[in-house]
């Protein structure tokens, strides 16, 4: 049997609406895990299943003054419901829970079903709490045996693994041991054979060994020096009468190193909770509640750890439903054992629930690697196609106002353009909207040069209106529920950025990413370097004079190319560009040459506010830079409007709200 669905009523953040439930969770057998940014909920669902199952711990769970939903301004609720569906049961499971189950015949045979409602609710200063099984409106409590197997394992997050795991009176060691099929219910054991046959060999050391018949004569004769004469009688040292219990409280699980480390015991912790859930023979719930199950793990030991719970447990009848904040366990868990806990919700990421194709799900499973999966915690997403996007979107935002870091946004490099594989994670096929924004940047692609079929001639050609066909087609491509796309108007990324008001820039970063490629070692520009670059830079713009921007724009472009048309600069030139605007807006100290440009004390320079105001304004006003900027503030949050009709909504409301008009319009 496995908790299939959990529904909450004004429980924490989770307000119910016209009898609907604040939060509805589905879950599957084998490994659940919740992930999200921090007050997503993913604590509250780990402490909604204790409440309504208990903890084979024994902890002392009950209801609080902060799990009433509290409105802001408000008073907090008087009550809160939790309901809890538990299905999928053997044989061996449904004959414990026999009088509390529902029954549905099905073509498989009969189903199963336990339907648990747990409520709370004040009086004064009280808090009254119950849990009933059954139809809502006349069910009945369930106690005893049943409701004893019904108590999950749990894990808490900062958990003491050095103290569970020791010896004494209650010790969890000991929990576990007493409940394993080895040894609960057991009147006579092995194990106690074994400590009678040493007491024994005790109390004869004390009869027949030289030393201790000393010390037993000796209690011997005072006491008979003690009493009446006659009256004295013969003293025994005899073991007590020794437990099971006694005998398991006495026992401490260790690590065979001499100070073994948190990580290395959290390990061991887990791997004894663990030992009743498989091989618990009762018929009781097999369920792990793990908080933070990465807490003390180094990046190795957690992919080992979750490697080994997602095969193991992932086709049994063991449930094991984690919380985790760390991106490299995420990035590790099948997608379909993931729920994106967001805006108080939970998201199945499930096959049939997103806007992933079967392919896709294999696809990712090899691809999303730790930094892709920093996409789960994020409020919004940028998604880029190559490193030059993911190098220089960082700095414009921060130009622009908004850091990444500070609006909770994340940069995914997909590495090509197979964006859908990637953003359909957060489109729903029931259309429900995340409400975290997705922005698509890529690259209409549309070469701006014609080719002789036969000597292979380039000819320019800017294809303005195909460009625009292009750039409208790629939004409507990547555009569904959050997710919206931005494509560029012109060619690429760094064909916009040399006709925009960058295009200076662009151009020496070009000759500095030259001198760079072209260096006999890998060692900054000198101050010679970069005197030459931008003369080199200064000589073509001179030569250029009577080009139009696009002519301009790409001759600068040609600069980076090889002979095949690619080019191995992009990344070079994009972190050359990215140090040229941070160096333009920030405050150098006297002394200071532009070799200081790609030094990282760079980035402990102070910001002259005036002069990134100018360029804010200079990249705002753009029309080939709009795309960015617009991608930039609807991952932001900030409505985008297009011909002055809100397209794009505001996905949360902690941030600013400036609307912009964007220069072209949707189809």
């Amino acid at each position: 049997m496995i908790i299939s669905e959990l529904r909450v009523y004004d429980f924490r953040q989770f307000k119910s609406v016209d009898d609907a439930p604040g939060l509805k969770i589905t879950f599957h057998k084998g490994l659940n895990a919740l992930i999200g940014e921090n007050d997503s909920g993913k604590t509250a669902v780990i402490d909604a299943l204790k409440l309504v199952l208990l903890t084979q711990s024994n902890e002392y769970i009950r209801p609080s003054d902060e799990d009433f939903y509290k409105p802001v301004g408000e008073d907090a609720c008087s009550e809160f419901k939790i309901d809890c569906t538990i299905s999928d049961f053997t044989q061996n499971e449904a004959k414990n829970f026999i009088e509390y189950l529902s029954f549905n015949q099905t073509e498989n045979g009969i189903e199963y079903t336990l339907e648990l409602h747990y409520r709370a609710w004040k009086e004064g200063h009280k808090i009254y709490q119950e849990l009933r099984v059954g139809d809502i409106d006349d069910g009945i409590s369930i106690d005893g045996k049943a409701r004893e197997l019904l108590k999950a394992v749990y894990l808490k997050p900062l958990r003491d693994a050095e103290r569970e795991m020791s010896s004494g009176r209650g010790s969890r060691i000991s929990q576990i041991l007493l409940n394993h099929p080895v040894f609960k219910d057991k009147k006579e054991h092995t194990v106690l054979d074994i400590f009678r046959d040493a007491n024994q060999r005790i109390e004869d050391y004390f009869i027949g060994d030289t030393d201790g018949k000393r010390i037993l004569q000796t209690i011997r004769s005072n006491l008979e020096s003690f009493s009446d004469k006659g009256q004295a009688s013969d003293a025994e040292l005899k073991t007590s009468d020794i437990q099971l219990k006694a005998i398991l409280e006495s026992l401490s699980l260790n690590a065979p190193e001499i100070n073994p480390g948190l990580g290395e015991l959290n390990l061991l912790f887990i791997a004894a909770e663990l030992l009743l859930l498989k091989d618990d023979t009762d018929g009781g719930l097999k369920l792990a509640l793990i908080e933070e199950l990465e807490a003390h793990l180094h990046p190795q030991a957690q992919l080992r750890l979750i490697s080994y719970l997602q095969n193991e447990y992932n086709e049994n009848d063991v449930q094991i439903i984690i919380s985790t904040h760390s991106p490299i366990l995420a990035s590790k868990i099948n997608l379909k054992n993931l729920i994106l806990m967001k805006n108080g919700a939970g998201y199945d990421l499930a096959e049939g629930r997103t806007g992933l194709q079967k392919g896709d799900y294999l696809f990712l499973q090899r691809f999303l690697d730790s930094t892709k999966a920093n996409l789960f915690f994020a409020k919004g997403i940028i998604m880029v196609e190559g490193d030059a996007e993911n190098i220089l979107i960082p700095v414009i935002a921060d130009i622009l106002g908004y850091p990444l870091e500070k609006y909770g946004i994340s940069i995914v490099n997909v590495g090509s353009t197979a964006f859908l594989r990637y953003s359909g994670i957060m489109v729903r096929k029931d259309g429900a909207d995340i409400g975290i924004p997705v922005s698509v940047i890529t690259d209409c692609d549309v070469r701006p040069y014609d080719v002789e079929p036969t000597t292979k001639e380039k000819t320019f050609n800017e294809k303005e209106a195909e460009s625009l066909q292009a750039k409208e087609k790629g939004d409507r491509k990547y555009t569904n529920g959050s997710v919206h796309g931005f494509t560029s108007p012109r060619w690429t990324l760094e064909y916009c950025i040399a006709m925009s008001c960058l295009s200076d820039d662009f151009h020496k970063a070009v000759h500095y990413g030259k001198k760079i490629l072209n260096a006999q070692e890998h060692i900054s520009l000198t101050d010679a370097k970069i005197d030459e670059a931008n003369r080199d830079a200064e000589a073509e713009a001179q030569a250029w004079n009577g080009f139009s921007a696009a002519e301009r724009a790409y001759n600068i472009y040609d600069l980076m190319l090889n002979g095949d048309g690619k080019s191995s600069l992009k990344a070079i030139v994009a972190q050359c560009l990215a140090s040229l605007l941070r160096w333009e807006v920030s405050i150098i100290p006297d002394g200071q040459t532009q070799e200081k440009m790609f030094d990282l004390d760079l980035y402990g320079f102070k910001t002259d506010e005036g002069k990134k105001a100018v360029l804010k304004s200079k990249i705002e006003n753009d029309l080939f830079l709009s795309y960015i900027v617009n991608a930039i503030k609807y991952a932001a949050g900030e409505a985008v409007f297009y011909d002055g009709m809100e397209d794009f909504r505001p996905r949360y409301s902690s941030c600013r709200r400036t609307p912009f008009v964007a220069w072209c319009t949707l189809p």
